[in-house]
């Protein structure tokens, strides 16, 4: 792999920098909505309650969020591999300095496992903070190669096995989140608003987060195998032109 031109670290860092700025306003709404409702710590009792219309501006709010970490995505990059790879540092960088900034805003969370609601769509998602901390890792150095790094033109079904373990391992993923909203479901709206998890299914998650980094190995593994190649290359362009000097 060769190192793509220093333009491309350059949209990477504006990215990453957009992202911050983007968490630090995500911070910024949340302790706003938590502050008037009560639940600057979201794990106590009745944690989603039914206050005005939040809940009809609040679901169209995430989703738009989503939108806006795409689309930075889709202007930095040049291809769709580049563009996706930007999107998912954005959104690993949104999500980390998400918690950093709350954290300096209100003083929570208390520990990377403490409790929080992570989505609402479409039930909520229960997790510790560190849950969707190391997902967001695994975005940012996936996103990073496939956005700095070029690799030798292959077909892109190469890599298809790598891509259906991290789909599983998202499956699995969504599942330990919403597992609890999901018991609940056939009891109606207001049970899954009302309940809370007793339990992190840490064995099952860990599983989906090993499935999730199978890219992650993948293109560390051709990085290496191209880096190695390219060193080979070199040597023997070397010995090749100190062969040619001593027969002249």
């Amino acid at each position: 792999m060769k190192i793509s031109e220093k333009q491309n670290w350059n949209r990477w860092l504006i990215v990453v920098i957009y992202a911050m700025a983007m968490a630090w306003v995500e911070s910024a709404v949340v302790f706003y909505l938590r502050s008037m409702i009560d639940r600057i710590e979201p794990y106590q009792p009745n944690p989603l309650p039914i206050i005005g219309g939040f809940a009809s501006v609040e679901l169209p709010r995430e989703f738009a969020t989503m939108v806006m970490l795409f689309a930075v995505g889709c202007l930095a990059g040049k291809t769709w591999r580049a563009r996706i790879g930007y999107a998912v540092v954005a959104f690993g960088v949104w999500d980390i300095f998400y918690y950093v900034f709350l954290k300096i805003i209100c003083d929570w969370p208390h520990s990377l496992l403490d409790w929080d609601i992570l989505f609402l769509l479409p039930m909520p998602w229960w997790g510790p903070v560190i849950a969707p901390v190391l997902i967001s890792l695994l975005m940012i150095l996936w996103g990073t190669f496939a956005t700095q790094f070029e690799r030798d033109p292959i077909s892109p079904l190469s890599n298809w096995r790598a891509w259906i373990l991290n789909f599983a391992g998202v499956v699995l993923a969504l599942y330990v989140f919403m597992s609890d909203a999901i018991s609940v479901s056939l009891r109606g709206l207001d049970a899954i608003r009302t309940a809370l998890p007793e339990k992190f299914n840490w064995p099952l998650f860990n599983f989906a987060l090993l499935l999730m980094a199978a890219p992650v190995f993948q293109i560390v593994r051709q990085f290496l195998r191209q880096k190695q190649q390219m060193r080979s290359e070199a040597v023997a362009t070397k010995v090749f032109s100190c062969v040619s000097n001593l027969e002249n």
